[in-house]
């Protein structure tokens, strides 16, 4: 799960390089249109970094509380892993039996 945050937020990096590259590129084109593009690309920049800031809080604020919620309920917590890995078993063992 780690590695996939990572290559996410290395692949998030890449695009808002390549925009502000594409925005330097066309720094000195005039048009209305292409300024207007500019904006709109530099608009979505900014939302983009806000939305991942967010999701990046609430995403370490989940894992904080599971972690809490585990270290409190060890015993709870290995029963639920439990019963979760039985029912996906059950339901990948009757899947199967069904396309056989």
């Amino acid at each position: 799960m780690d590695k996939q945050r990572q290559a996410i937020g290395n692949d998030l990096g890449t695009l808002a390089e390549d925009a502000r590259a594409l925005m330097n590129a066309t720094a000195g084109v005039a048009g209305d249109e292409i300024g207007q593009a500019r904006k709109r690309l530099a608009a979505a920049l900014e939302s983009g970094k806000e939305i991942y800031g967010r999701v990046r809080e609430k995403a370490v604020e989940s894992v904080k509380a599971t972690d809490q919620a585990v270290r409190e309920n060890p015993y709870q917590a290995v029963g639920i892993a439990m019963a979760v890995g039985a029912l996906v078993g059950y339901l990948l063992a009757r899947r199967s039996s069904r396309n056989d």
